[in-house]
């Protein structure tokens, strides 16, 4: 497979994030009491900054291949997620209703850290490279 083509998943994924990043508050905010349902703790959607973003570094993982493996591609891969991050906070700042929260980037790359870290785990990484070839 042409190493160019594994990045479709996280190129997919990142328009995921974006196109979440373009509901209003009032959109988003219409849809809380649906999940309250399942999880009643459930007070606001931060948590999802911390799923989006571990898909995400999965996501990066799979393109770079085993690669991936070694501390300098996954310090990379948060770096990579810790931007993209960014520029969803600058989109989402222009959209009505959102505006730019630090703490979301912070939930970005803890969901980006803690891939990598599950990923480090011998049985996990074999399983996933076997899955991911």
């Amino acid at each position: 497979m042409n190493k160019w083509l594994r990045f479709i998943p996280a190129l997919a994924w990142m328009g995921v994030i974006f196109a979440l990043s373009s509901r209003t508050g009032d959109e988003i905010n219409s849809v809380l009491p649906f999940f309250q349902k399942f999880f009643p703790g459930m007070t606001d959607f931060n948590w999802g900054h911390f799923v989006s973003y571990f898909i995400l570094a999965a996501a990066f993982d799979y393109g770079f291949g085993r690669r991936a493996d070694g501390i300098v591609l996954k310090l990379a891969i948060i770096l990579l997620c810790g931007l993209y991050g960014v520029t969803d906070e600058l989109h989402q700042s222009y959209v009505g209703g959102r505006m730019m929260d630090m703490k979301d980037i912070r939930n970005d790359m803890i969901g980006a850290a803690v891939w990598t870290i599950v990923i480090s785990i011998p049985f996990v990484r074999k399983k996933w490279r076997r899955y991911a070839s």
